[in-house]
Formats: structure tokens, sequence, C-alpha cells
């Protein structure tokens, strides 16, 4: 009896500490628009998810969330352990070579040239002609529709529009660009850089 009792503490501690623990696999909800996006996508675990909005009122646009390879976690960002909002964790996601991906997913309905505009206003400094073909991917958008944005070394960056998988560019600095608009020095939204890498210090080993 008395060995079975010494196992109690032990194995309370292992439940706390298991569901204390993120899961990398679980669903996470975004709490201000309700979106929900898988814990785990192609090898990438998410780091965190943020909403995008609009004008005084805060109109909401669309929830995001940002994914990191899982072999990158362990290796090149492990060295960002308990510095995940450093400027260098941030410049390492926007340029690491390795796969990451943002997933958005719109809330209310956009037209052609809101998002086009929306686009084109934040990169500015990015090559003309790889801005051009990138915003002719994004047509009329109706909310529940998503835009998957990846990079993937060795083939460049891969959009896909409500489902529909657009032509590579492959081109980092451009890549760099697009994931630097919610994470660069500049972000699109303060809120949202922070937010995307909220789990990254659970997820860093």
């Amino acid at each position: 009896m008395r060995a079975k009792a010494s196992l109690l503490p032990i194995t309370a501690c292992a439940l706390l500490v298991a569901l204390a623990a993120p899961s990398r696999a679980e669903d996470v909800v975004e709490p201000r628009s309700g979106a929900r996006f898988p814990g785990q996508v192609d090898g990438m675990s998410l780091l965190g998810t943020g909403v995008r909005t609009r004008t005084m009122l805060k109109v909401k646009v669309y929830a995001i969330a940002l994914y990191a390879d899982d072999q990158a976690l362990k290796g090149p960002l492990a060295a960002f352990k308990g510095r995940a909002t450093s400027p260098d964790f941030y410049k390492a996601i926007v340029w690491g070579d390795f796969p990451r991906q943002v997933t958005l997913k719109f809330v209310r309905d956009v037209t052609r040239d809101q998002i086009q505009g929306a686009f084109r206003e934040v990169l500015t400094t990015a090559d003309k002609a790889r801005v051009d073909a990138f915003l002719g991917y994004f047509g009329d958008t109706k909310s529940g529709q998503e835009y998957l944005i990846r990079w993937m070394p060795g083939r460049g960056l891969l959009t896909t529009v409500a489902g529909q998988e657009k032509p590579a560019i492959d081109d980092k600095n451009f890549a760099a660009a697009v994931f630097g608009i919610w994470l660069g020095d500049k972000p699109i939204q303060d809120d949202i850089k922070r937010a995307l890498v909220a789990r990254a210090p659970q997820l860093l080993p």
C-alpha cells in the first residue's frame, strides 16, 4: 500500500504537466474572431494567431495564423528559447530558409480592390513586378474563404486562394517582404506581430 500511495503525487504531477503543456496537434481558436486553426499543418506547428482590424471602429477583416517548421523549431530557432519576442527572432522567422506559412481566414467580405490595395500599401519596397504578379492572385473575397501563403525552400513562395494554387514566386527577398507585412520592423498591426509568436516560448525546446 505504501508503494501505491507514494506514486500518487508523482502521477498527479505528471498529469498537471501534461495538461499544462500545449498540444501541437490541437485546434486553436483565435478568441476575437472565433476562427479555428489546426495546431499543426504539414510538419509545421502553430506559433500564434491574431486578427486584422481596420478603421477606428476596429472592424475585423481576417484572422491570421503563423506556422513554422518543426525541424526549424528544434534547430536554428531553438537558439531563441527565452527570447521569442526579440527582434532577432522575428528576423529569423521572416528570413529563415525553412518552411513557414501564414493562413488568413476572412471574417467579412472584401472586394478585389480592397485586398489588392491593402497589400500594395505595405509592399512599397518590394520588386514591383513581383508585387503585381502576387496581387493578381487575389480577387473578391467572401467571408469564410482562406488564403495560404507558404515559403518552401527550393520551390519559393506558394499561394493558395480559396483552394486554388497559384504560380510560385521563387524570390526569397519578396517572400521576406510578404512575411514582413505582419512580422517586420514596421508591421501592419503591432498586436498581430506579438500574437503571432505567443505560443513560441512553449514550443521552443
